[in-house]
This record gives structure tokens, sequence and C-alpha cells, in this order.
């Protein structure tokens, strides 16, 4: 079945089209019901009518963009008409909730009269927060555009026009740093005069190229003054018509840059050997660009290019743009997305392509190496980051300008866009920042790895911690140096260092337990033992491992050298799972195997105070497969006993109770009615499970089908801050599991 087809099915399949609309309100009841709609709806519509503004408060407006095209320029198929663009602008909807959580309605006009379509757009001024233009013929959309922005106290932004400046902005500011050139100094040359050119040639004006070294060429060739003085192609090029004619090849010899906004297959190689030396070509377009990557890579060794195609380096995507300049527009009620706005987005683009790549990047585009250069010049869509750092920038640009109507506080921005991607990243956001207020030394037993150094980097960076890698001192500055991490770790070097202190201090610990002094020596040099030495002589405040070996093999040094807190008998291990509305921690889940009750009573207890770590009050339910003594057994007698005894201890300032069935435990319903004597009154948030077969199989499951974010395991019990890593976890693992480390060692 070819592409086509896929596309037939995937958009005819139950239900038809692309989006719907659904209820962000509960409308279980009649109250519910009556509050949605009559009488309720009387209160917020009286509201409203005596202050406008609090359509924002009141209805989704604030978070609601309209989708606008009369189908007469869809990308690729020309004028089509209206009905014909709507799985367009469905698409369209589908990537602004996708990447930023707007909502969206599409609204194809069949209506090609500029006058028409303006009176149209400006009178839905009410419904809406913003308005996306799309897919409207030029010059016609340069005025509607002008027209509406004048007539609109909401953001009128047309996509075709700006996106592909902005993304393309972002990867011209790189490529002068990549090649070394000033912006001032650029030769460009464009291929096409539509919306897409013109637009983009303004804003490169507006980064700093000067007007005076663009050229502009359409399908007749150079745009000269004679031509845009008859008004052709149109008056919007006029700025840029150049003084001699001659065609796209006489233009491209001695530019500095190519930007191709046209049609395929109209470049050769030729014509790329005969621009300056580093040439930078943007061949943008689709699906066919004006040469093809290869083509050009052969022609010249020392080009730097960008297409608009997924499959090669440097996609110039306008997805990296409109979502976030919206939600950025939209969080400050901003009137306007003025020019100062798309700077800051194309800026802020241009400055996270010089960040080190999440693993979870990397992966989704095939495990090659990104990493800010050449073939790196703008960050990939599927990014998250783009969320907060563009739309925080946008908003920024918009309250320093003046088109805001709200003042946002920045810092609190960023974590508010970042809890738009999932309640963990709330969660850890939390954390991640109570960690900034006081770091500490988190020890990195494996510190010449590369997703170690990677992650110790970003907890320097951000202020989180403050790692000791633990490693061959040569080998991770090589490392960092090969990942362009500009930063000098603190290193203990097992080969290298004194480590006496720490071999006297291991044989002390260890020597009734079976270990000499001349063992001790050589058990220092290892990474686990070396990093659990310094955390127990206070040398470090925390530790992390696991990353390259086993959980067991891991645990086992920390536990014999740190061992557990004066009021723990036992270690545990907890997941945090996250689910859209509701936080869960599962324990244990890596640690005890067969837990009797006073095992259990011990993981309730340290996993209750972990759970108040993430200001989570803890409600915390023993787990069985028996709710209340309906099977009495030794297996349900343990969880029973170990609920028991917490009820009774005075100092237990917790709900609990047990044992009961997992349904029983999360299921308010269950809870107040065949269980309404349960001393749990709303729904368990701490899960202790009766081994460890059944935690561990239970975390994966709600993992993987569930749809939880799963962080951790987290460590409890332990005298110092001590946490194990999973194989194979991702940077952003590291850096989460460090910061609860930190937070750890602040309560020490």
């Amino acid at each position: 079945m070819g592409l086509d087809e896929d596309a037939l099915d995937y958009h005819a399949a139950d239900p038809p089209g692309k989006l719907e609309i659904s209820t962000t309100k509960p409308t279980n009841s009649q109250r519910d019901l009556s509050l949605a709609y009559s009488p309720g709806v009387a209160a917020p519509c009286e509201a409203i009518a005596a202050d406008p503004n609090d359509a924002y408060t009141y209805t989704a407006k604030g978070n609601l963009v309209g989708v606008v095209s009369n189908g007469t320029a869809v990308l690729g198929l020309g004028d089509i008409g209206a009905q014909a663009s709507k799985p367009v602008m469905e698409g369209k909807g589908v990537l602004f909730k996708r990447f930023a959580d707007i909502d969206v309605f599409d609204i194809e006009l069949d209506e090609h009269d500029t006058d028409g379509f303006c009176e149209a757009v400006a009178a839905m001024e009410p419904t809406f927060g913003g308005i996306n233009l799309e897919d409207i013929s030029a010059p016609e959309c340069f005025e509607i555009e002008r027209r509406l922005r004048e007539e609109m106290d909401i953001p009128v932004f047309h996509d075709d026009q700006h996106g592909t400046a902005i993304i393309s902005g972002a990867a011209l500011l790189n490529a002068c740093e990549v090649t070394g050139k000033r912006l001032a100094d650029l030769r460009v040359v464009f291929a096409g005069a539509g919306a897409a050119a013109t637009a983009t040639a303004r804003f490169y004006v507006e980064l700093g190229v000067s007007p005076d070294n663009i050229t502009v060429c359409d399908v007749d060739g150079v745009v000269t003054e004679e031509r845009a003085a008859a008004g052709d192609p149109h008056e919007y090029v006029a700025p840029f018509a150049a003084g001699e004619g001659g065609d796209l090849a006489d233009a491209m010899a001695g530019a500095d840059v190519f930007v191709g906004l046209s049609v395929g297959g109209i470049v050769s190689p030729e014509m790329v050997r005969s621009m300056a030396d580093d040439p930078v070509v943007f061949a943008m377009a689709n699906p066919d660009p004006e040469i093809g990557y290869e083509e050009a890579k052969a022609a010249r060794d020392d080009l730097v290019m960008a297409t608009g195609r997924s499959d090669y380096p440097n996609q110039v995507n306008n997805v990296l743009g409109f979502p976030f300049l919206f939600r950025g527009a939209l969080d400050v009620r901003a009137t306007d997305i003025n020019e100062e706005m798309k700077r800051a987005a194309a800026e802020a683009l241009a400055d996270l392509a010089k960040e080190d790549v999440p693993d979870a990047v990397v992966k989704a585009y095939g495990d090659g190496p990104l990493q800010f250069g050449p073939e790196y010049l703008i960050p990939k869509p599927l990014d998250t980051r783009v969320l907060f750092e563009v739309s925080a920038a946008v908003a920024e640009a918009a309250m320093a300008s003046g088109v805001a109507r709200v003042e946002r506080d920045l810092d609190a921005y960023r974590d508010e866009l970042e809890a738009r991607l999932g309640k963990g990243r709330e969660m850890m956001r939390t954390v991640l920042n109570k960690a900034k207020g006081e770091p500490k030394r988190v020890a990195f037993a494996e510190g010449t790895d590369r997703k170690i150094i990677r992650a110790a980097y970003q907890l320097a960076d951000e202020h989180i911690a403050e790692p000791v890698l633990v490693g061959d001192r040569d080998t991770i500055r090589r490392r960092a140096a090969e990942l362009g991490l500009d930063f000098e770790p603190e290193v203990v070097d097992p080969a290298a260092d004194r480590l006496d202190p720490y071999a006297d201090r291991l044989y002390e610990l260890r020597q009734r337990k079976g270990i000499t002094r001349s063992e001790a020596d050589t058990l220092v040099r290892d990474g686990d033992w070396l990093a659990s030495t310094l955390v127990e002589m206070g040398d470090a405040d925390a530790m992390l491992t696991g990353l390259t070996h086993h959980y067991p093999t891991a645990l086992r040094p920390p536990l014999q050298v740190v061992g557990t807190a004066p009021d723990a008998d036992y270690a545990a291990g907890v997941y945090m799972l996250t689910f859209k509305n509701r936080v869960v921690f599962c324990a244990d889940a890596t640690v005890n195997q067969d837990p009797d009750e006073a095992v259990l009573e011990e993981v309730a207890r340290h996993t209750a105070e972990l759970a108040r770590s993430f200001n989570v009050e803890p409600r915390v339910a023993l787990l069985s497969y028996s709710d209340f003594g309906t099977v009495d057994n030794e297996g349900t007698r343990k969880p029973r006993a170990a609920a028991d005894a917490l009820r009774s201890d005075p100092e237990v300032d917790f709900p609990v109770d047990g044992e009961m069935q997992a349904d029983t435990a999360v299921v308010e319903e269950m809870l107040t009615g065949d269980y309404d004597f349960s001393d749990l009154k709303e729904p368990a948030n701490v899960l202790v499970f009766p081994n460890l077969e059944a935690g561990n199989i239970a975390y994966k499951l709600l993992q993987r089908l569930g749809g939880a974010e799963a962080i951790g395991p987290m460590l409890v019990g332990m005298d110092k801050p001590v946490h194990v890593l999973q194989r194979g976890d991702e940077v952003k693992d590291i850096v989460n599991l460090a910061g609860v480390a930190v937070v750890d060692a602040q309560d020490e």
C-alpha cells in the first residue's frame, strides 16, 4: 500500500478527520450540567459583559487559536479551494496541540475577496485568543495580514510568511557562527518572491543583514528596480530590487548565502561552486529541494546546508516556530506578534542548538550524533525543551516591547510551561528548584561514562549539584571536550590520586567482615567502593551509580559502606509514577524480595517521608490480593499486620490502611462505598507491595501500558543519600535522580 492510500485510511478511520472537542469540566451529574449550561452559565456571561477581559478567566479563549485559510495557496497543491484545504488546517491544529497544548478551531472560508475575508476573520475576534493565517496566496496574504493586525486586538500571524523566516533565521545565526562570517557582510540570494521568501528577506534585515546585499530572483530572473517599479512581481519585494538584471546563476556567483523558497531542481552544482568560501545553502523547496543534499555536498566540501526535509540535517520545519510563538503570546495576552517576539524566537532556537541534546531526541532521529556544528544548526522538532525556551523568550519580548496585557514572572512561567509536558516534569521541577537553593556534592561512581559527563555538565551549569566524577581524569577531560562541554568537573582519579585515607576507612568499617588491609587498598580503586567511601566520610554528600552494571552489583558497596540509617534496618527502592492528574509512589520494587511485616512497615514509613519531599501528603495502602480479611493466610496477614502497627503508632501522622487490593486502594468509589470504614478517605498515593515480584511487575505495567512516567528507583532507608540508576537510563533520568539526592542531602 502506497503513502497516498495510507494517508486516506489514516484520515478516514473512525472518527473521520484529526480533531475532536472534549470537555474539560465534570459532566457526570445534574449539578454538573446545570453549572455547565443553564442556569449556571449566566454568571460568567454577566461577568464578561461587565468586563470583557473576564473572557480569559471564564472561557477557553485564552488557549484557543483560529487556523484560517481560503485554500488559495496550499503547500504543494496550489489553489485547491477552502474545503479541500480542511485536512491541512486540521493538521495544523494537531501540531498546535501536540507541541504547545494549544486548542484550535480550523476555519475554512470560501472567500477570495480581500475585503470580505478580512471582515469575516475580524468578526471572530470574540472567539479566539489568536489567529493563524494559513495557505493564502500572495500578494493578497500581505494585505490581509496587515489589515487584520491593525483591526484586531489579538495576535494575527501568517505562518507561511514568518514561520520559515524565523526558523531559517535561527539557522542563519548559527551558520554565521560556524563559518565565522558577519551578518552585515553577507551577500544573500533568494530564489522565490512569494510570501515566504519576501518575509524571510525582511526578517534577515531585522537580524542584521544589509538590504543592499539581498538579491531576489523569481522565474523571470533577478527582480530589478525596473521590474519592481512596474509592480512585478508585487510591491512587497521592491525594497530588495537590484540595479542590474541577470538570472539566478548570475546572482549566485560570489554569494555567501542561497535561500531557496521556490521549486526543486533549479540550482546546479556549478552554481554552488560559484559561491563564496564556506557557502550557506538553504534549499527549502518541498518535497524536492532546489538542489539535492548529496549533490550540493559533493559540489563543495566547505558547504553548510539546510533543507525542508526531515531525512537530511538541518530541517527548516515551521513546527519549531508557530506553536511556541502563540504559546508565549497567549500566555501574556499579547495584542500582536511583533518583530521583537519573532527575533526572540529565532535567537532562542539558535541558542538551544548549542546545548547538549537529550537522549530521547537522539534516539528519535536514529541515534546519530547531534552536536552543534554544520550539520546541527537548529533543534529538532521533537526536542521538548523548545516549548519552555522559545515560549518564554517570546513572552519576555512581548512584555519588554509593550504588547503584553499581563506580566508574568519568567522563572515561574518556565516552570508552568514545563508542567505542560506532564505531571512528572512538574514534580521534578519542584525538586530541582529546591536543589538549586543549596547545591550539594554528588559523587558519580561511573565518572568516565559519556552520559554521566553530560549529566554532570547540566547539573553544574544549572547549579543543581556540584558533581564529583570518579574515574580516569584524562579520559573524562577528553570526552568532555569531544562532547563540546566547556567545563572542568571535579575528578577523583582512582588510579592516580592518593587514596590512603579512604582505604583506611574502608578497612576500619569492614575489617571484621572479611576485608583485609590489602583488599581495602584494591577495593578503593573501584568506582563504587570509592564513591561509597567518599560519601561515608563526608567528602561527598550523595552518590549515584548503576548506569553500567546490574542493580544488585551496584547496590552492594553502598549498603556495606554507607549502610542504613539509624532508624532503619532495611533499604527499599521506590518509583514515583506520574499520570496526567495523579502521582503514585510504588515500593518496594527493587530491593527486598520477600519482606515480612516489619520490613513492610518500615518501607511504608520511609516511602511516606519520600512523598513529602515532593510536597505530596502521603496516603498509604498496604497491598495484597485480599480486601480487609477476605482471605486469611500468611501472605495476607503480613500487610494487614504492618497496617495495624502503623495505625497504632501515635507518631504516624498520615492515613494508612490494608491489606487491600490495588483497585480498592486507588478508586475513590470503592473506598467510600463498600469500604467506607477504611482509614483512607481518598485514594492512596503510596502503594506498598507485598513482595518484590509484585512491585516490579506492577510499576512496569503501569509505565508501559498505563502511560505513567516513572522516576526512580529512589533508594530510601540509607544513612546518606545513595541512589542506584538503571542500566541505560537517559541523561534526564540521571539529572532527576541527582536532584533527588541533593534534596535528600539538604534534609540530612
